[in-house]
């Protein structure tokens, strides 16, 4: 419950969507928009995840100059409709860190758009909670968490995660553990916020929606009326960000446990068997019982320390810089 006190600074304060990509970020970031007042951002910002690590420390005016001349060419610069050089030369004035440029292209874009707040839906800034609250003090985490099995078919389909060479049939298998990987990292972290942070389950937000719209609405302390929502209809309010096109297209829309449906049962049993636990944690019961064998316990291990030591490489050292600048597809 959010006291009275806190209703001012909560209803203008920066709102990140965050989650497992694949998890109905979108979704919620397109209704925040439909309802008002949140400054219209078609894209994701990527500032935690690629900016920071690969420019580095932006308190040092060359880093700045780097990042700038990048960004300014990009279609994340283009989303914003700035001018780019009143925007530049308060960059240059005022930012020092990753948290204080998305801060200042967001005021600025609200200000632009005669909004009062904004808001951010990079889905892996859900491994950034600690960064964004240390550079953005007044910042509302709402964590989308979905049922893992449907997020590893949609991952999987997607080709979002790859599996190891050793482990090609597997691709399925990785996925939830991704998903089992980010999500916890991202809740340990929101644990520490109060109540800063919340988590919102995306089948609520898809068979209950108003009820889902009131509770996210008293979280930021600002009405959402879902039925005025939809009449905005921004994004995927309008088509839906799915992965099973076709589905959304003849209009068998389901997206709520999908895996019923689309995932064969030895390979349920497989996903199952590896991140049980955390499904049961964040309430979705195993729909069987079944144990972790050796080769399954190695199998998640190892994906773990990959993804762990990718994270790691990402945001401490100079070679995650360099293999961020192979990757850039923001530019």
């Amino acid at each position: 419950m959010i006291a009275n006190g806190e209703t001012n600074w909560r209803s203008r304060s920066p709102v990140f969507v965050v989650g497992c990509p694949r998890s109905g970020t979108t979704l919620l970031y397109h209704m925040l928009l439909s309802a008002g007042n949140f400054a219209v951002y078609r894209t994701e910002s990527q500032v935690l995840h690629l900016l920071e690590p690969r420019f580095g420390d932006l308190s040092q005016t060359r880093n700045k100059k780097r990042l700038m001349q990048a960004w300014l060419h990009s279609r994340l610069f283009a989303a914003t409709g700035l001018e780019a050089e009143p925007l530049a030369a308060r960059i240059m004035a005022e930012c020092r860190n990753g948290g204080d440029f998305l801060r200042i292209v967001m005021e600025e874009t609200a200000r632009r758009q005669g909004v009062d707040r904004w808001a951010d839906c990079t889905p892996e800034h859900l491994l950034y909670l600690e960064r964004i609250k240390a550079t953005i003090p007044n910042a509302l985490i709402i964590h989308i968490i979905r049922d893992g099995r449907d997020v590893a078919l949609s991952l999987e389909k997607q080709r979002w995660i790859k599996p190891f060479a050793w482990h090609r049939a597997g691709s399925l298998q990785a996925a939830a553990i991704y998903w089992e990987w980010i999500v916890s990292r991202g809740r340990e972290a929101g644990s520490q916020l109060g109540p800063d942070y919340v988590e919102l389950h995306y089948e609520d937000l898809v068979t209950n929606p108003q009820e889902a719209l009131n509770r996210v609405g008293s979280f930021i302390a600002q009405e959402l009326d879902y039925e005025q929502i939809q009449k905005v209809g921004i994004g995927s309010l309008s088509m839906p960000n799915t992965s099973f096109q076709s589905n959304a297209c003849d209009g068998d829309f389901s997206p709520v446990e999908r895996w019923k449906k689309y995932c064969p049962s030895n390979k349920l049993a497989g996903i199952e068997a590896l991140v049980g636990t955390t499904l049961e944690d964040c309430g979705y019961p195993p729909s069987q019982s079944s144990q972790t064998g050796l080769k399954l316990h190695a199998t998640r291990a190892f994906y773990d320390l990959y993804f762990s030591t990718k994270f790691y490489l990402r945001t401490k050292t100079r070679l995650g810089s360099w293999l961020i600048t192979r990757n850039l597809s923001w530019v």
